[in-house]
């Protein structure tokens, strides 16, 4: 079953490339909104460090100065598996231990107004691809969302922390389901959450995550909740780049 399938003992097959000669950065910002990828090559004197390659071509990681600090930034492939085996091939690329890591979810509290940050503190597992990076579990805890709260605190922004549902089929987000993961407190839905969770604290990597809360699961029936086209309270809304940021320069502060 795929419960069992965590190994910590016998050898990777195929391993993960940690380039002694990579770019050293102080973090990577990682997006899933090729809006936002956009944004950021408009916005900042961006410059190509190198690719991720897969059968889909190369995917480029871009670097940039900001008030002293280089960051990496490109845009993730969305679902767990790809999300996860994106951030452990960028140790080919670049050299960092920090990941930011911000996009959409779906709300599963209509009281949650659409463009509010939420903090995810706990993860529950209905992926696989965490099963493989950590023992088998309902639920991941989210080691950095304290300081991720802090930084939201500190910034004065309105946020709001609670549980995610990181599923890998958003096409069978039943009505029951639902019900069962709004009861166990969760507020949001997405792809990746505990499975980066779980690889970052297998791979010693730290992770520091937020969400753009979007669509609304908690009504007769799903609701958009946004017009065509529309990017601002979207996970396609620049501002929230700019927030994105700040986090990865509030993480770096001191070092």
């Amino acid at each position: 079953m795929i419960t069992d399938t965590f190994d910590p003992v016998s050898e990777e097959i195929i391993k993960v490339w940690k380039n002694e000669d990579a770019k050293p950065v102080d973090a990577c910002i990682l997006t899933f909104s090729g809006e936002i990828l956009k944004y950021v090559l408009e916005q900042y004197d961006c410059h190509l460090f190198g690719n991720l390659y897969s059968s889909n071509g190369a995917n480029p990681i871009y670097g940039f100065t900001c008030e002293g600090k280089e960051f990496a930034v490109y845009m993730s492939y969305v679902g767990a598996p790809a999300c996860v085996a994106d951030i452990e091939d960028t140790l080919s690329v670049i050299k960092t231990g920090k990941y930011i890591v911000f996009g959409g979810s779906g709300c599963l509290n209509k009281e949650i107004a659409r463009g509010r940050v939420m903090v995810p503190t706990e993860a529950y597992r209905d992926e696989g691809t965490s099963y493989h990076y950590a023992p088998a579990s309902d639920h991941i805890t989210i080691k950095n969302s304290a300081i991720v709260e802090a930084f939201m605190k500190e910034s004065g922004l309105p946020y709001i922390c609670g549980k995610t549902w990181t599923t890998d089929a958003p096409h069978r987000e039943t009505r029951d389901n639902f019900e069962k993961r709004k009861q166990d407190g969760c507020i949001s839905v997405e792809m990746e959450c505990a499975a980066v969770e779980a690889m970052c604290d297998y791979r010693g990597l730290d992770a520091y995550f937020f969400f753009t809360c979007g669509d609304l699961l908690d009504a007769p029936k799903w609701d958009a909740r946004m017009k065509k086209g529309q990017k601002k309270d979207t996970q396609h809304d620049p501002g929230h780049f700019d927030i994105a940021l700040e986090l990865a320069r509030f993480v770096t502060d001191g070092e």
